[in-house]
């Protein structure tokens, strides 16, 4: 759209900048658009300025529009792509300011750093409406928090719905690329498990794309998300204030048909005392925002939403049950040893999902007494012994080499291997290893690989 997206358009109207799928247009068109007044106006000036450049000069050939992406199959693509300069490299000024309101504010003194710490992570969740050949997956409202165990089996399985960019659904993400990753993914499963655990993460996700069957959104809730959340008070971001304060309602299993339908996995989502209260904040009427069949989705069709969960559902199990096939599951943490059971069976030793032995398992207190997590902390310790003394043994060899002995000065070798002697002893000490509670440590099955 012609003016929308003003910073688009000023970032158009520049040169040097790298585009992907939009349409070449050349001089002849160029001037019919600026000759059309009335729709030429609708530009943002740096736009006006750029085509006026453009047609006064005798190159390039071509110049591109922020409202016309490349026709593909006689249509227009749904994947344009710019890359946009970062916006604080753009406007230091706002950035210099923002920090001095911070050290004002926090009384620090000029030459001491400002800390700008993240204290949320929301997740974004892309979804889809049934469509010829793919499932619903647009079962989630505009907001949904997740407690560990369904939060983990919707990271196992990477499930996304249908992108304009894709063909289709399916299970991807980090942990599918397998090119770009040569570790199983159990370790980097166990190390984020871990690290949720330690770091009490909430398992907060936005919806993207589609809520329901009826509401396209595209990413505008994850934009507008960010903007409720900077307007809530840090208490206020606690799940369990927003539980038992009635801000969040539960998803519950229900049946039908005779069969249980495992809606649970949804977790929690917001209700209308969340958006009277918090969109309040930036609405004057919250109410209007999101529709009551847009925070349950289920009554746009309940058949659509069935799907939907089923389709998570089959999806969980499927991919869970790659672990068993390669022996992954062995080398799983216990909490994901249960969880990977309960996908692909239902349940773990007798136990399903909501027993309260499972769901002690992802207790924070409860993992770190385990015997499982301080023997991560014991590879820990190994991993950096060997890797010091790998170090001291490199500065040792190359102090041996004829052909830069004068360059041992230069390099302070004597000081950086009095360094590491003293990490390497540092290492050996109980001092270190109790240090080291609380962090993620290093997954035993890696030391001897």
């Amino acid at each position: 759209i012609r003016g929308y997206d003003k910073q688009a358009e000023i970032d158009f109207s520049r040169k040097g900048v790298f585009f992907s799928n939009y349409e070449p247009i050349p001089r002849a068109d160029a001037k019919r658009m600026k000759q059309d007044a009335i729709r030429f106006e609708q530009f943002t000036k740096p736009m006006q300025e750029m085509f006026s450049s453009y047609l006064s000069e005798e190159s390039p050939d071509f110049v591109i529009s922020s409202h016309l992406p490349r026709i593909v199959d006689g249509k227009p693509t749904k994947n344009p792509r710019y890359l946009q300069n970062r916006p604080d490299l753009e406007d230091p000024r706002s950035l210099y300011i923002s920090e001095i309101g911070s050290r004002f504010f926090r009384r620090l003194a000029i030459g001491a750093p400002v800390p700008m710490p993240v204290n949320s992570v929301l997740l974004g969740r892309r979804n889809n409406p049934a469509e010829p050949g793919i499932r619903s997956l647009a079962v989630f409202n505009p907001l949904h928090y997740q407690e560990l165990p369904e939060l983990f089996m919707d990271f196992i399985a990477s499930l996304t719905g249908k992108s304009p960019s894709t063909t289709g659904a399916g299970s991807e993400g980090a942990l599918t690329k397998g090119p770009f990753n040569a570790l199983l993914p159990i370790h980097d499963l166990n190390a984020a498990l871990v690290s949720y655990i330690l770091t009490d993460d909430h398992g907060y996700s936005s919806a993207a794309g589609h809520i329901g069957r009826k509401y396209r959104f595209e990413h505008d809730i994850s934009l507008l998300i960010p903007e409720i959340w900077s307007r809530m008070f840090i208490h206020e971001r606690d799940p369990k204030f927003l539980i038992k304060n009635g801000f969040l309602e539960k998803v519950d299993d229900f049946e039908k048909e005779g069969r249980t339908i495992n809606a649970s996995r949804l977790g929690y989502r917001i209700n209308e005392n969340f958006i009277s209260t918090y969109f309040g904040r930036m609405f004057s009427a919250p109410d209007t925002v999101f529709t009551g069949d847009m925070l349950r989705p289920e009554e746009q069709s309940e058949e659509d939403f069935i799907d939907g969960i089923d389709n998570i559902v089959e999806t969980q199990k499927k991919i869970a049950g790659n672990y068993f096939k390669d022996g992954c599951i062995d080398l799983a943490c216990p909490p994901l040893k249960a969880l990977l059971h309960i996908m692909v069976d239902g349940t773990y030793e007798g136990k399903t999902i909501t027993d309260p032995e499972v769901r002690s398992l992802f207790d924070r207190e409860a993992v770190l007494a385990s015997d499982w997590y301080q023997a991560r902390l014991d590879a820990k310790v190994i991993v950096e012994q060997r890797l010091v003394a790998k170090k001291i043994a490199a500065v040792k060899e190359f102090e041996t080499l004829a052909s830069y002995e004068g360059e041992h000065t230069r390099l302070k070798l004597a000081e950086k291997l009095a360094a590491a002697n003293e990490r390497a002893a540092r290492y050996q000490t109980a001092e270190y290893r109790q240090s080291l509670i609380g962090t993620i440590g290093a997954d035993p099955a890696l030391l001897n690989s």
